[in-house]
C-alpha cells in the first residue's frame, strides 16, 4: 500500500504546515507546485527532520491539459492528497475587471476540481485513498464582501460532496475542509478577530485528525459552524441591507 502524500499548491505557509505535519506521521511526501525550486529547502528539511522521502514536482492547477500527465508522472498514485490549491485577489478587483475574477474561479473550483477528478479515478480504480479538498467559509453564503471567491469555493464545496458520495462505496474517503480565517501571506494585512482566525499548523493538525478519523467536513475552528449557520439563517430581505 501506498504511503505518500500528495500536497497541490504546496507553496503555501498553510501547505508547508500540512507536509510538515503529514512527515511527522511517517508519510512519504510528493510537494507540487510551480516553480518547485522554492521547496529545496523545505524538501531538506523535511528529510532531515524527519526521515522521509521528499519529491518536487512542478505542477500548474490551470494547466488542464497537463493533469493526467502529471498524475501519470508521479513516483506513485497517493495513499492521500491534499489539494491547497487556491487565490483570492480582492472583491474590488475582482468586480471590476470580470477577467481577473474569472482567473479567481478558475484557481479556486476549475483547477482543483479537475486535479481531484484525476486523482480520485485512479484511487477508484485501485479501491482506496482519502482526497483532501481545502474549501472556505467564504462558499457557504455569497457575500458582497468577496462573492466572487466565494462562489468559486461554493463550487468546490459541491463537488467535494458530489465526489465523496460517489466514492463512498469504492473504498476511497473525501474529506472538505472549512478553515475560515487563517493567519497566511493570503490574508496578511487584513484585520482579522483572534478567535476566529486559526494558525497554518492548527489547520495542518485538523486535516491529519480528519483524515484519521475518515471525517467528512470540519470546521477547523468549531466556532466557525455557529457563525455561518447565523450568517445562512439571515432572510433575505434583511441580509441584503447588510455589509458582511
Amino acid at each position: 500500500m501506498s504511503n505518500s502524500v500528495l500536497i497541490l499548491g504546496a507553496a503555501s505557509g498553510m501547505a508547508r504546515a500540512i507536509a510538515r505535519s503529514f512527515a511527522a506521521e511517517g508519510h512519504a511526501i510528493r510537494l507540487a507546485a510551480r516553480d518547485v525550486s522554492r521547496l529545496e529547502a523545505d524538501r531538506a528539511d523535511l528529510m532531515t527532520r524527519h526521515g522521509v522521502e521528499v519529491t518536487l514536482h512542478e505542477f500548474d492547477a490551470l494547466d488542464l491539459d497537463g493533469h493526467a500527465a502529471f498524475v501519470a508522472g508521479l513516483p506513485e498514485l497517493p495513499e492521500i492528497a491534499v489539494c491547497a490549491v487556491g487565490a483570492m485577489g480582492t472583491q474590488a478587483e475582482n468586480a471590476a475587471d470580470p477577467t481577473a475574477g474569472a482567473m479567481v474561479m478558475r484557481a479556486n473550483f476549475e483547477g482543483p476540481a479537475a486535479i481531484l477528478a484525476h486523482l480520485a479515478n485512479g484511487m477508484e480504480e485501485r479501491g482506496y485513498g482519502t482526497l483532501v479538498g481545502i474549501s472556505s467559509v467564504a462558499g457557504e453564503r455569497g457575500r458582497a464582501a468577496n462573492y466572487v471567491y466565494g462562489s468559486a469555493k461554493a463550487g468546490f464545496t459541491a463537488f467535494l460532496s458530489g465526489l465523496r458520495n460517489r466514492l463512498a462505496k469504492k473504498g476511497v474517503h473525501v474529506v472538505t475542509v472549512l478553515p475560515g480565517f487563517v493567519a497566511t501571506a493570503m490574508t496578511e494585512g487584513m484585520d482579522l478577530p483572534e478567535k476566529l482566525t486559526a494558525q497554518p499548523e492548527e489547520v495542518a493538525a485538523a486535516i491529519v485528525k480528519a483524515v484519521k478519523r475518515r471525517k467528512n467536513v470540519i470546521y477547523v475552528r468549531p466556532i466557525w459552524r455557529i457563525v455561518m449557520a447565523v450568517i445562512k439563517a439571515i432572510p433575505e430581505p434583511i441580509f441584503k441591507k447588510t455589509s458582511l
